[in-house]
């Protein structure tokens, strides 16, 4: 079984594929697919762009919903309810707070905005999508990149290959487990000091993303303001969350609601790393790691 790695770089994201098989020319094409599929997903629901399908919803310009459009609206809906109102794709809506230069400016921004954030703005009647107001923005951010992971594996199962490992900038699936049998080995990195790792998860058949504070924090005034866009404050001493699960998207969608609310009640297995490094596991049997 050979071991062939594919290196690109998507949504802003370095990505990486590996995929054991004895066929080259065969893993290069899969390869060749699962970027292919990954570019099509940046291009339709990339936030900034203008000229995406994604902005002309947001722009009221388009109402009409494709089948793969409707369901990552329709699963964002039923992730918001899930998380008690956490995860929310219209956190886009307060995207605009954090272009102005002073935290007066900020907050100001934040207080006008607030009312129309909520998926209660936004409803999906057979396959159109309607506003309550012209103001509520839709960022799938948070979303597409582990959806893109998910339909990688897709693309990998149908493809008939065992053993693969996939990483879009952190979000992780584990297909199978390595040709000699064992877990595949994920790093997690220590929140204080990301060049180092805290500890390792074996992972097999199995979703893995992590979300920590030290990622894309951009700093005004003085005030640090997360990536993580929340209505909820954060709560402080949980720096790193880590979710394992049987998809990428749901693994996502938990590791960050759960950096705002760690007491969010879950079946998931999941590591919580405070600002001591302490760290709480759930499901995760850590003398196995």
């Amino acid at each position: 079984m050979q071991h062939h790695l594919y290196k690109f770089t998507v949504m802003t994201s370095l990505c990486e594929v590996h995929i054991y098989h004895p066929d080259a020319t065969k893993s290069r094409a899969i390869a060749s697919q699962i970027l292919e599929m990954a570019k099509g997903l940046e291009q339709r629901y990339n936030f900034y762009n203008p000229n995406s399908l994604l902005s002309a919803i947001n722009q009221r310009r388009e109402s009409r919903l494709d089948w793969q459009t409707k369901e990552l609206l329709q699963r964002a809906k039923l992730f918001y309810t899930q998380t008690e109102g956490i995860f929310d794709v219209t956190m886009g809506t307060l995207v605009a707070t954090r272009q102005q230069t002073s935290r007066a400016k900020v907050e100001e921004a934040h207080a006008q905005l607030l009312p129309f954030v909520g998926v209660d703005h936004f409803r999906i009647k057979r396959d159109t999508i309607h506003f309550d107001n012209p103001h509520t923005l839709i960022d799938l951010g948070g979303f597409v990149k582990e959806f893109a992971v998910d339909m990688a594996v897709k693309i990998l199962k149908k493809a008939k290959v065992t053993s693969a490992l996939i990483n879009f900038g952190g979000d992780i699936y584990a297909l199978g487990s390595k040709p000699d049998d064992r877990p595949f080995s994920i790093g997690i990195k220590n929140p204080l000091d990301p060049s180092r790792y805290i500890t390792h998860l074996p992972l097999q058949d199995q979703a893995l993303t992590t979300s920590a504070s030290y990622e894309r924090n951009r700093t005004i005034e003085g005030e640090s303001y997360s990536h993580i866009i929340s209505t909820a404050p954060l709560q402080e001493r949980i720096i790193s969350t880590t979710v394992l699960s049987s998809s990428v998207v749901e693994s996502g969608v938990f590791s960050t609601s759960l950096m705002i609310k760690p007491t969010l009640p879950t079946r998931l297995q999941r590591l919580l790393i405070s600002d001591c490094l302490e760290i709480n596991s759930y499901g995760v049997n850590l003398e196995k790691l």
